[in-house]
C-alpha cells in the first residue's frame, strides 16, 4: 500500500517504521512547514493518508485527503469540535474517514469492557465513579481523546451525570477526570468505581508507540476500497 503520512512526529514515524518493514511504501511526509499545495499535489500518488498531526492543522489535512479522493485515517485528538464538518465533506466527496481517538488494539477492547461495565453499574447507584490517563509531557490537549472517549460511553449509560470535568472543576452532577503528564508515558487510562464497601478499578497501560501504529496501518488497509465514515469499532465489530 501507498501511504501518505500527514504528520510526521513521533507517531508518524512510528507508523513509518512498521510500514516499511510490512512491505508498505511511504510516499509523501508532510510535516508542520509543508504547504497545503503541496500536500495537494503529493497526494495524488498514495492509496491512503494516515493523519497524526495537530488539533489545529487535522481538519485542513483531512479535507484535502478527501478532496484528492483518498481513505484517509486520523488519530489525532483535540479537534473534535469540527467532526461533524468533517463527516459532511465525507459525504459529499463520497470518500472514506475512519476516526480514533486511539488505535491499539487493546485500548479497542478497554472501550468495549468500559461500556459493558457502565452499563452494569447503571443499576448499582451506590458507587461513583472517577477517572484517571497519564501521558507524557509533550501530549498538549486534556483529557486525553481516549479519556473523553472513556468518559462520554460512561456519561451515554450512567444516570445522574451530565458532563465530564477536570478533577478539579468537577461538581456533583460531573464525573471528574484527573489528567497527569510525566516523562516519556505513552499513556495509562484507569475508570474506578467505588462506593464505603469497595472499589471496582479497569485499566489500560501502553508500554510503547508500536500499538497505536499498528492499529493506524490496519486501519489505512480496511478503509481501502469503503466509502463514508467509520470508527474503529466498525472495523473490529465491537
Amino acid at each position: 500500500m501507498k501511504i501518505a503520512l500527514l504528520g510526521y512526529g513521533k507517531m508518524g514515524k512510528a507508523i513509518e517504521q512498521l510500514a516499511l518493514q510490512d512491505g508498505d511504501e511511504v510516499v509523501f511526509r508532510a510535516g508542520s512547514e509543508t504547504s497545503a499545495e503541496e500536500v495537494r499535489a503529493s497526494l495524488r500518488s498514495a492509496e491512503a493518508a494516515i493523519e497524526f498531526s495537530r488539533p489545529e492543522s487535522a481538519f485542513d489535512n483531512i479535507r484535502l485527503a478527501l478532496e484528492a479522493g483518498l481513505p484517509v485515517v486520523c488519530g489525532t485528538t483535540g479537534w473534535l469540535g469540527r467532526l461533524s464538518e468533517a463527516k459532511a465533506l465525507c459525504e459529499e466527496h463520497r470518500g472514506a474517514m475512519l476516526y480514533a481517538s486511539n488505535f491499539s488494539i487493546g485500548v479497542n477492547v478497554f472501550f468495549a469492557l468500559n461500556r459493558y461495565l457502565a452499563g452494569m453499574m447503571a443499576r448499582l447507584p451506590q458507587y461513583k465513579v472517577r477517572m484517571e490517563e497519564i501521558h507524557h509531557t509533550q501530549k498538549l490537549d486534556a483529557p486525553s481523546g481516549t479519556a473523553i472517549t472513556l468518559a462520554e460511553d460512561i456519561l451515554s449509560r450512567l444516570p445522574g451525570l451530565e458532563q465530564w470535568a477536570g478533577e478539579e472543576e468537577a461538581g456533583p452532577e460531573a464525573l471528574p477526570i484527573r489528567s497527569r503528564r510525566e516523562g516519556q508515558a505513552p499513556g495509562t487510562h484507569e475508570v474506578r468505581y467505588y462506593s464505603s464497601i469497595d472499589s471496582i478499578t479497569i485499566r489500560h497501560e501502553a508500554h510503547s508507540r508500536e500499538g497505536f501504529a499498528r492499529g493506524a496501518l490496519l486501519a489505512a488497509r480496511w478503509l481501502v476500497g469503503k466509502k463514508g465514515y467509520f470508527e474503529m469499532k466498525d472495523m473490529l465489530g465491537f
